[in-house]
């Protein structure tokens, strides 16, 4: 299982260029990030290329985040600023040649926004061959989010049937969204490209709660596609890897 952190969310009391090293030494071995736009992406490039991780994931731009911006794929009336926005991150992927980009859908509902997606993913995916994903997020963290159902997800991605989008799929937000992450990952598992890790409810170490953690890393035993951590460290991140390393097979 390949196992990569997330780096704006993990090893936060050391400086984001910093954190690649860190991530490396406590036994990742790739790295992810949620917006990689304010900093130099060739600094972070090399960061992670000396720290010997590739970057998996990151997001493409949110927009305004403190107003409320979670991006524009399926809302209706913001196709330039989506393009704008894809184009953007795909200046940002050749720098550091992510595995995948998540596509977020931003704040919209009903069947407009729906085919709004449906419209914008074909013309992301038609732009290049880089990998692509679609995340359901839970209503109780984003409200209002398009994306906040697997079935919907699953609808979107064989609408727009392209060989580089897939489901990138969140034990937490499944957890959150359903109450029950394995029977997620039994019917949609399929189709993710993706993986991420995190306990539900709070968001924190992927251990304990209501969900089966040996039974999820169980399932995702043979998922040839990247196992993220992707939570709020109840303390210094080093201190909460006990999870990593029963995975690990160590004690």
């Amino acid at each position: 299982m390949r196992i990569a952190a997330n780096l704006s969310m993990l090893f936060t009391e050391r400086p984001l260029f910093q954190r690649p090293a860190a991530a490396a030494i406590a036994g990742f071995d790739g790295a992810e990030i949620l917006f990689p736009y304010d900093d130099d992406p060739a600094a972070l490039r090399d960061a992670l290329l000396a720290a010997g991780l590739p970057l998996v994931l990151h997001n493409t731009p949110p927009g305004d985040w403190a107003a409320g911006e979670r991006g524009f794929a399926a809302v209706p009336g913001q196709g330039d600023r989506f393009r704008r926005d894809i184009e953007q991150a795909l200046r940002v992927a050749e720098v550091l040649r992510p595995d995948h980009i998540h596509v977020m859908t931003g704040r919209a509902s009903g069947l407009q926004a729906e085919e709004t997606l449906i419209e914008n993913l074909r013309w992301a995916t038609g732009q290049s061959p880089q990998g692509f994903t679609l995340e359901p997020l839970n209503p109780v963290d984003q409200p209002g989010y398009f994306l906040a159902d697997f079935d919907l997800a699953a609808r979107v991605l064989d609408a727009v049937a392209a060989p580089n989008l897939g489901l990138q799929y969140d034990v937490y937000h499944a957890q959150m969204i359903t109450g029950d992450a394995l029977a997620v990952w039994a019917a949609h598992g399929p189709r993710a490209v993706h993986v991420q890790v995190a306990r539900a409810p709070g968001r924190s170490e992927p251990q304990g709660g209501p969900t089966d953690w040996p039974a999820v890393w169980s399932a995702l035993t043979g998922f040839p596609g990247w196992v993220s951590a992707e939570y709020t460290p109840e303390g210094r991140t080093e201190d909460g890897l006990g999870w990593l390393r029963a995975v690990r097979g160590g004690t």
